[in-house]
Formats: C-alpha cells, structure tokens, sequence
C-alpha cells in the first residue's frame, strides 16, 4: 500500500472513530431507564380503563415529539415521512408495552416511518428526547430509517418487502430458542406486494412461525392513493400464502386493537402466523359514516367543517375512513389524506410530511394532540412511577469464538486422501456434518430443494425439524430468512442458506445487499451471523453451460469484504473441510464457495495432505517454494491444482501459493512483492481486460501492485459469452484456464 493509500485508510478510521466518540448511543451496551408499561399480551383478557389512557397520553405524546422533530427539521429546509410515522405510533405503542427483548420482539418493514418509531422509543424514556427533536435525520444516532438504537429492533429497514422475511427468520430461531418466543412486524399497505414480502409470507406459514403483521392501511402510496397506484386487496392474496388474516376496525382503537393483537398471539404460540388488518369504517348496517361521524368520532367538529366547506363537500357525504389513517392527530394533514383516499375534493397524500412553513405551537395545541384530563393523569402517573432498568447489547463482535470443534470430535472426521480426485462438496459436508453432530440445538439451515447438490442434507438429518426449513427455489427469500435467524439470539449459532453460486450472484443479492444497511448497536453496518454456501462456483459446473454458471462469483465477494469476516474459496476437499469449520467457529458473516467438479486434493513437498482436519485456516498457504524463485504464483481455490502443475514444469523458476480466500493477511503482498520480480494469478472466474478494467482477484492483486513495480500477469475469463457445453477439463480449456497458459505467463514475467 503507497504512503498515500495509507495514509487516506488511517484518516478514514480516524474519522469514523470520532462519528462514534461523538454519538450518545452507539455503544457496545446502553442501560436506559424507562417508563414500566408492561402488557402480558397472553395473560391479559382485555385493557382496563387506566391501561387505555395510559397507552393513549403516550402515543400523544410521541406524535409530539414527531410534530417537533420535523419542525426543527424545517429549520435547515428538510422534510421526512412524517404521515406513515404518526400512523405507525398507535400499534407500535401497543407492540413496546408487550415487548420484553426476549421471548417477544419486533421488526418495522415500512422503515420509512421512522420518526414514529424514535419517537415512540423517546416518549417511553429508551432515547432522550432532544435527541429525536434535534438530531433526528442529522447525525449517527437518529438516522433516517429505522436503525438499532436502544429498546428498538436490531432489523435496520431499507427496501419496502425485504422485513417480512427477516422477520419470518428471526421468529424461526426465537421459537428454537423459547417456545412462547413471538415476533411482531410492522408493515405499510405498499411492500406487501413485492416479491420478497411475498415468498415471506409463504415461509412464515411452511415454518409454521410464531410471527404477527401489523398492516398500516391507511389507503396510501407514495405518489397516491392505493386505489390509484396498486388497486388490490391484500387479504386474499397474504392469505392464500397462508397467513391467517385477523380483522379489526382500527388501530386507533386501542381496546378493540388490543383484542386483535390478543387473538394473533394465541395463534402464534399455537404456530400460526397471522396478519392484523384494520378495516377502517364505512356506512353497513343501517349506521351512516360520513364526516359528521369523523368529527363526532375525534371531537374535531371545527376542524372538518372547515376543510369541507373549502372544498366545496357535504358534511353528510359517505365516506371510508381508513382503520389506520396517515399523519394520524396532525388534524390538517390528517382530514387531506382522508379526501385523498375518498377521491373527493382537497385530497393530499402526505407520504413525505413536514413541518415547513407551519406553526409548531398552533399544531401541538390542536385537540387530538393535547390530553384530556383522565390522560393527563395517567401520562403524570406513569412518568412519576420508578423506572425500569433495561440494557441493549450489540450483537458480539466478528471473530467471537462461535461453534468450534475439540480435538476428539475431529478425530472422526474422515476426509479423502491426498492425491485422489474428488469434489471440495467432500469436505464440506463433513464439516457441517461435524458442526450438526456436536451442536445440534445450535445449528439452522434453509435450504432451497438443493441439498443433495450442495452436499447439506447429511448436517440437516442431524438437527431438529424446527432449525431448518425449506424454501424450494425462492433463493432470495432464503437468504433473507438467513439474516433474520442470525437477529433471534446472540448465542453462539451457526445459521447457514446454501445453493448455487449463480442464483447468489442474480435473483438472491438481497440477502446480501442486506449486510450493506445492518447497524449493530455500536454504530458499525455489517454482515450478519450467516454462512452464505455457494455451491458450483466458476466454470466447473458440469455441462450445465451457462445455466449453471457463476463467473463473477470472487467479484462478488470482493464487493462484500467490508462486510464480511471472511471469503472461503478453498482448493480441494480437505481445504473445504478446514474452511467450513473454521467459518462456523467464528461469529461473523462468512461465504464460502465451492466448485462442483473433481479437483485434486493437494499435498505438500514429502506427499502428505496439505490440510488436516484440525488445520488451522490461512488465507494464503506456500505450495511449492523454491531457492532463487523469481515468479510468484497465486493460485486462487480449485486453480491451484493446473498452477502446481505448471510450478513443476517451470524446473524451480516458481513459486506456488495457495489462496484459500479473503482478506489476505496484512503485508502479504507487499512482501510478495519485495520477493519476486513478476506475479502470476489464476482463478475460475471473469477477469476481463486491461482495456475493459481487470476485476475479481487479477483486480486486487493488480491494484496492490500498481506502486510496487513489480510486474503481473492474470489467468481468468476474459471473454465470457462463447464456451462449449462439455466437462470440466475442457471448460477450462477453452477459457484458457490451463498450466500451459501459467507457465506461459510465468515465462513471459522472467
């Protein structure tokens, strides 16, 4: 690395160093005290009349830290979500009460309705308030989606849809974990539809999950009503994927809303998952709802005879009213998104909300924003009541010891000889096989009708049914039940999803994109507790032809490092042995990649293997190493196997070494550099060009030379759109991927 690139490294970690020094609740632990609402969902038939008012005055009081927060956010000319926040605080209050952060909690698909959520975690005293007020959308701690802060969900939101799944794995592991565990989800009206939300859906009900959703219908897209944007009732739809739908009139009703939340939780622990959607109200059975009924409903008479009589409508005009209503008790904005979704006169959306150019006082002094006398007393009660003490951990930190092995249980692992040809999956079916024998309490799988090809099935037939699901060919999905296994416990726990490398590369990114926006409590976005099994990586996928194929597979990977604990690209049946273990002894994100075909299992100078089953994984093990070498050869996974070939041949002008995966160590190639005057790299994967740009491994170790001097050459793809469909050996042929073509290269550096 030049004295500029480190010093541009050292200057980032410095600033990222003080980002965190300078944050109040990006911590290793924070002990937070908080107001004592507690509410055994379970045990509890019905709220009393002191519980409602209590829930009540706080959701109040949320909504009016969401009102201030916007409007300081105002000052510097921003605005937020502000609508989908305020609807979101009525059931999210209710959620927080029955949330203990053990047996029960909660994720936020619609993270866009953050403010709700800060808010509500403010009003119950786990953040300051000034915090949320001043700080929210402006800094690390309140950032502008849903993020991990104290008392909130560990499940960082992003894309609409992607929660459902996540959640539908964290409530997998939670149930492994404690049978009464339950997971609650928060969703908006628009992300169900996506694929993703979908194919949760369908895993929630395959696992039998103890799993909640809590629709925000509020009849509003971003651009415009539902009705003008995705005109589809979601019941029949969730609940043909087998999520029972539980009906309710409203979640601003906190008696009746409770009541759905009672039936959902029953059904939970009897391994049901269910969808809590609020109906809204509309005129049946002889009762007329029209807007004399919302203003007598709400008490806001004024209010709604103004903006009717601007808008030129009948107060005795017909009218459903939402059972979840956008920017609910922000009255203005409230009454515009009502005409919106009744396709009437002064329609508004307020998806994207603010507080520009409006009166922060004049909005807090309306009347659903002030407290009547019975909630007053109840919000004074409960704030003058001892706190509760409750603490957040981060998760534990990457490379925490996680499922490891002794001595005895490797001793009976029998791996192929060296010498013989045969696949890496060898080894790494023994390892999980080993890992699911020692730990089976603590080890899940989701498959995706793959596992006799990437080699899972012995590992599954050694745990229990309720750590492992099956997911047919929603590989997107599967990666993201994955994420949210790795959410439901911080004990040492091995959650893997294998299929083919291919579909990691296409339709699953998502589970990997997923990484890129997970916050742990100390402030870091990483990867996640999961091994990510990618099976037929490179070319050798057997005469597939490109329906099976995985060619930018180490580009892939690279793209993730910042993420990622480290990339397994092993050699051969043993190294995949070594490389699985070694992933599911370290708490962190892994992947590990392992080509189909027969490779040769390695051996060092005097013919023993050159991997054990007790070996110690390394990024970069000498092969052959020879007195005077001028060349060096990196040989990245199954390539080692041609690059030892042509190392032969070369008569002792090379060096070999193995590269079993990423990151390499600090300084290897600095002093690989300083060693030899040319470098050589082989790998199964898209190289391109020095005109197109060099990428995957040839990319890294070119990059590293550029201030070096040393000069390098790269064996790879670099044209990937013909190859026949033939074996492995003349796959590679083809591709140039041969020791002849090393050899070539090596000669060309000397």
């Amino acid at each position: 690395m030049s004295n500029y690139s480190q010093a541009a490294w050292k200057a980032q970690q410095n600033r990222n160093d003080q980002l965190i020094a300078d944050s109040k609740y990006m911590r290793p632990s924070v002990t937070s005290q908080v107001l004592p609402l507690q509410i055994d969902i379970g045990s509890t038939d019905a709220l009393d009349d002191k519980q409602i008012a209590t829930l009540q005055t706080l959701e109040i009081e949320a909504a009016r830290i969401s009102i201030s927060s916007l409007a300081s956010l105002a000052t510097i000319g921003e605005l937020d979500h502000l609508g989908g926040g305020l609807d979101l605080i009525p059931s999210l209050m209710l959620t927080l009460a029955a949330t203990d952060y053990e047996k029960v909690q909660f994720t936020i698909e619609n993270a866009h309705a953050s403010i709700g959520y800060y808010s509500s975690l403010a009003a119950l005293g786990f953040v300051d308030r000034d915090s949320v007020v001043h700080q929210f959308r402006r800094g690390l701690d309140i950032p502008g989606h849903v993020s991990w802060v104290p008392g909130g969900t560990q499940l960082n939101g992003g894309r609409l849809g992607v929660m459902i799944p996540v959640a539908a794995g964290q409530a997998m592991g939670m149930r492994a974990r404690n049978s009464e565990s339950w997971v609650v989800c928060h969703c908006g009206d628009a992300g169900w539809i996506s694929g993703q939300a979908l194919n949760g859906f369908n895993a929630a009900d395959i696992g039998n999950l103890p799993l909640t959703f809590v629709m925000q219908r509020n009849g509003i897209q971003l651009s415009d009503s539902n009705k003008n944007v995705m005109d589809k009732d979601p019941r029949p739809i969730v609940e043909a994927m087998g999520v029972e739908i539980v009906e309710t009139k409203s979640l601003f009703d906190t008696a009746e809303m409770f009541q759905a939340y009672k039936q959902a939780h029953s059904r939970a622990m009897e391994g049901r998952p269910t969808m809590i959607y609020p109906t809204g109200y509309s005129s049946a059975d002889g009762d007329k709802v029209d807007f004399n009924w919302l203003a007598a409903r709400f008490g806001i008479g004024a209010e709604v005879e103004s903006i009717t009589g601007k808008n030129g409508v009948s107060m005795d005009q017909e009218i459903w009213v939402p059972g979840a209503m956008m920017s609910y008790r922000d009255i203005g904005p409230m009454l515009e998104c009502l005409l919106l979704v009744n396709d009437l006169p002064g329609g508004a959306g307020h998806h994207d909300g603010h507080m520009k150019g409006r009166d922060e006082a004049e909005v807090l002094a309306n009347p659903m924003l002030t407290r009547n006398a019975t909630q007053q007393a109840a919000f004074d009660e409960i704030n003058a009541a001892a706190k509760a003490e409750v603490t957040t951990n981060a998760r534990p930190a990457v490379g925490t010891e996680n499922l490891t092995l002794t001595a005895g249980q490797l001793a009976e692992v029998s791996l192929p000889d060296a010498g013989k040809k045969t696949s890496a999956r060898a080894g790494s079916e023994a390892g999980y096989l080993a890992v699911a024998k020692a730990y089976p309490d603590d080890v899940f799988v989701v498959s995706c009708d793959l596992n006799p090809s990437t080699k899972l099935g012995k590992a599954c037939a050694n745990i229990p049914a309720q750590n492992q699901i099956e997911l047919s060919i929603e590989e997107q999905v599967a990666l993201l039940v994955a994420n949210g296994l790795a959410m439901s416990s911080d004990k040492p726990q091995v959650n893997v999803v294998s299929t083919f490398s291919a579909f990691f590369e296409g339709i699953a990114r998502e589970g990997l994109e997923l990484w890129r926006y997970q916050r742990n409590l100390n402030g870091v976005n990483e990867g996640l507790n999961v091994v990510m099994h990618m099976s037929h990586v490179g070319a050798c996928t057997g005469r597939d032809h490109f329906s099976g194929w995985s060619l930018d597979w180490v580009t892939l990977a690279i793209g993730y490092l910042p993420y990622v604990d480290r990339f397994y690209a092993p050699a051969d049946a043993r190294g995949a042995f070594v490389a699985v273990r070694d992933a599911c002894a370290r708490y962190g994100a892994h992947i590990v990649a392992i080509p189909r075909d027969n490779l040769l299992v390695l051996s060092d100078e005097n013919g023993d293997a050159l991997y054990n089953a007790d070996s110690e994984w390394e990024a970069v093990t000498p092969l052959r190493k020879h007195d005077g070498a001028k060349v060096a050869i990196l040989a990245l996974g199954a390539t080692a196997g041609i690059a030892l070939d042509a190392a032969e041949q070369l008569g002792g002008t090379a060096d070999i070494y193995v590269v079993n995966g990423l990151p390499l160590p600090d300084g290897f190639l600095d002093g690989i550099f300083a060693q030899y005057d040319g470098v050589v790299t082989a790998e199964d994967g898209i190289i391109g060009t020095r005109c197109t740009g060099v990428r995957g491994f040839a990319g890294l170790v070119l990059s590293a030379a550029s201030n070096s001097g040393t000069k390098t050459e790269h064996i790879g793809i670099v044209d990937p759109r013909i190859a026949p469909s033939e074996g492995h050996a003349e796959v590679w042929a083809h591709f140039g991927l041969t020791s002849g073509a090393i050899i070539d290269a090596a000669k060309s550096l000397a």
